[in-house]
């Protein structure tokens, strides 16, 4: 059996995932060995109670101690309640924490990225020192295993890896710096993206400095369903990149002609639109100039939970914040290239102001003046017909949106 399971055509059941954890953690070196086990938050589709289970088996009485540590960025801690939930469980020894990223005494420093080489690796976008902080308790194990899927995704271009590291557990200035050198290349044009993006390339040069071992566990998720097609373990940069060629045959779907309208259906997991956004990011490239994409979420009463400078900066495009940098460059970048990302493509200049490709609708529990205060339409989500939009022939229709990316052949 090879490092890699499972194939694009494949689903894989639970006792075939179970075995591969299980051999490949027995082969590791870890025995006497503190690990800290870097996963997702409920934001992203993962067989956890499935794939910790396995872990804890592996590792129970062979690791010194056992640290399952919730890469949550910049996203709102989970509750005992959710992490029971979403990691399943109980884990005898194994201690469970939230990525406190608002808390500086969490994190640590492992080095700095120098302004020539972030150049470099930004291709000449940014040229700016940055500091490499991230969760104390990576640096206080002796080995770091990221548990994770593999999504396209709009700031790096494929999810997962050291990703888990940077945004996943880091500190806030790296998570801005990354965010925003995606926000300049664009969602549109990175998302999906596969092999070393620059923000990837990045990402890369900030786990290098991390002292501990990395290993990952990357996975495919049948979207929709939890299952895996697909399983990868080793270096985070080969797992990864093995699990990124799977994703990018099972979570990149084509069309023939761009859409005029869309209606995303954003899941109960998304429950704020800094995360429910993911509805129009993977949507953004199938759109036609002029088109409408509605993000309905019932259950949405918010825009950020986290990020409440989002509701006073509103929902601009790229070059809006560019070509206005004095006036914006003080907010957190993060919140900046969230703006873009959601907003899409278009243009601003000082005579004619802001001209964005699309229409961005919020058919969601957020009060309407809070949605046209922050630059989008609103839409009253009781006046969603759903049946009818799916009947109209200039519609399409997206359940379960937010993980599955649409692009044009």
């Amino acid at each position: 059996m090879g490092d890699t399971i499972g194939a694009a055509d494949q689903v894989l059941d639970d006792a075939t995932v179970r075995d591969f954890v299980m051999e490949r953690l027995s082969g590791a070196d870890l025995d006497g060995k503190s690990v800290c086990v870097v996963v997702p938050d409920a934001t992203r589709s993962c067989p956890l109670p499935l794939l910790l289970g396995a872990v804890h088996s592996a590792l129970d009485g062979r690791a010194s101690r056992v640290t399952v540590l919730v890469a949550l960025g910049t996203h709102a801690p989970m509750n005992e309640a959710q992490l029971a939930k979403h990691l399943g469980g109980p884990y005898p020894g194994f201690e469970v924490l939230n990525h406190e990223w608002w808390v500086p005494s969490t994190l640590v420093s492992v080095g700095n990225i120098s302004a020539e080489r972030v150049g470099s690796l930004s291709g000449g976008r940014m040229r700016r020192a940055v500091d490499v902080t991230l969760n104390r308790a990576v640096v206080d194990h002796d080995v770091c295993l990221v548990v994770g899927p593999v999504f396209p995704h709009e700031v790096v271009g494929f999810s997962g890896g050291n990703k888990y590291f940077f945004p996943g557990v880091a500190g806030q200035e790296i998570i801005d710096f990354s965010h925003w050198l995606g926000a300049l290349i664009t969602s549109a044009e990175i998302i999906g993206t596969r092999g070393i993006t620059p923000v990837r390339a990045l990402i890369n040069e900030a786990a290098a400095l991390i002292p501990s071992r990395r290993l990952a566990l990357c996975l495919v998720v049948q979207s929709g369903t939890g299952a895996l097609h697909a399983a990868s373990f080793g270096p985070p940069e080969e797992a990864w990149a093995a699990c990124a060629d799977i994703s990018a045959e099972t979570h990149v779907q084509y069309l023939d002609a761009p859409v005029h309208r869309i209606l995303s259906i954003i899941p109960a997991k998304y429950d704020d639109m800094w995360t429910g956004a993911k509805g129009f990011y993977k949507v953004e490239p199938v759109v036609a100039d002029g088109g409408q994409v509605i993000l309905y979420a019932p259950h949405v009463t918010r825009i950020s939970e986290m990020h409440p400078e989002i509701e006073e900066i509103g929902y601009h495009c790229r070059d809006y914040f560019v070509k206005q940098w004095d006036k914006f460059s003080h907010y957190h970048w993060g919140v900046l290239a969230h703006s873009t990302h959601l907003r899409g493509a278009g243009t601003w200049d000082p005579e004619t102001g802001e001209h964005d490709r699309v229409t961005v609708t919020l058919a969601t529990g957020i009060p309407e003046e809070v949605v046209r205060r922050a630059n989008l339409d609103y839409l009253d989500p009781a006046s969603v017909d759903i049946p009818a939009l799916t009947a109209d022939p200039g519609t399409m229709v997206i359940p379960q949106a937010g993980e599955v990316l649409f692009r044009l052949r």
